[in-house]
């Protein structure tokens, strides 16, 4: 069967079975997994790069076609997933591919995993906003329907300004409620998140931060103030300082377990808890989960560092 690539809708039947893509800009196609193994399909487009947003990656014979240059991103289509740490990345093959020919991005259905990703390079070329791009994608396949999880991605995308900041604050805590959720499924912390766990402040740093929380009772540094993870009052919403929650730190022993007392690392006085699933509710009323907290009673907030030594 002759398949024709133009800016109408591409919907056909092969022996493979349904083959569905679409046209979305010049030379960007979204399509499904049917789309991306159909060799007539990839010729009749001209497709020169294919990006797989799947939990497998494409059979051998399409992958050794020596005129194809393929990405492959491992995700299921689940609200949890992290998606948007593959956004700048994903985007710049996009942008790699259209400089040098055509581009199909596909998932097995085509009409999330991979829609999002397309939305995210229409976000971010011109400037859009979630909705915006979703109903320029969406006017071209109208099949697009990204999970719940992604859309929020997709938002904290722009929020971001169009690139991952992994030292946002939002995205910090996104990454963490991923981690989370691998924790609450394996009961550890898989290795792929050992990235979240930040350097132990304690130990002495070439330009150390002069704002820092100390054990009270042997004055340990444990925590710098960029290792706070703000959270607003829930009555007020205002930045309340009535717990200290942290982003994970060296010296918390939190992989093994999913939840756990928190010890000064020199002195074994308790300083803190920390539990990955349920989380810890502020006097303030706010929920937060997961949480790495320090106890306000058990702890000194100095604002100068005088003498830097190592501690452990």
């Amino acid at each position: 069967m002759d398949i024709c690539c133009s800016k109408d809708v591409v919907h056909s039947y092969t022996n493979g079975g349904p083959v569905s893509i679409d046209i979305i800009a010049q030379n960007l196609y979204l399509g499904s997994l049917s789309a991306a193994k159909n060799i007539q399909t990839l010729t009749s487009c001209k497709i020169t790069h294919i990006l797989t947003i799947d939990t497998c990656p494409l059979p051998r014979h399409i992958l050794e076609l020596k005129h194809l240059t393929v990405k492959y991103v491992q995700l299921s289509d689940q609200p949890k997933e992290d998606l948007l740490s593959h956004f700048d990345n994903c985007i710049s093959f996009i942008e790699d591919g259209l400089a040098n020919g055509a581009v199909l991005v596909h998932c097995y259905f085509g009409v999330s995993r991979s829609a999002s990703v397309i939305i995210a390079y229409i976000m971010k070329k011109h400037n859009l906003s979630y909705y915006e791009a979703f109903e320029k994608v969406k006017s071209k396949r109208s099949i697009v329907y990204p999970n719940q999880g992604f859309v929020s991605q997709l938002k904290l995308y722009k929020h971001m300004g169009y690139t991952v900041d992994v030292n946002n604050m939002k995205f910090k805590i996104f990454r963490l409620s991923v981690a989370a959720d691998k924790v609450r499924k394996a009961k550890i912390l898989p290795k792929d998140y050992f990235d979240l766990i930040k350097a132990d402040p304690g130990i002495t740093q070439i330009q150390p931060e002069p704002n820092v929380y100390r054990c009270k009772k042997c004055r340990r540094i444990l925590a710098a103030e960029s290792n706070l993870l703000v959270h607003q009052d829930r009555s007020t919403k205002a930045h309340c300082n009535k717990t200290y929650f942290l982003e994970p730190l060296l010296w918390m022993d939190i992989t093994q377990s999913m939840q756990g007392k928190l010890h000064c690392p020199k002195c074994k006085n308790k300083v803190g808890s920390f539990s990955w699933i349920m989380g810890c509710q502020c006097p303030c009323g706010s929920q937060v989960a997961p949480a790495f907290y320090l106890t306000p009673s058990k702890v000194d907030w100095t604002d100068v560092v005088k003498n830097v030594e190592v501690t452990i």
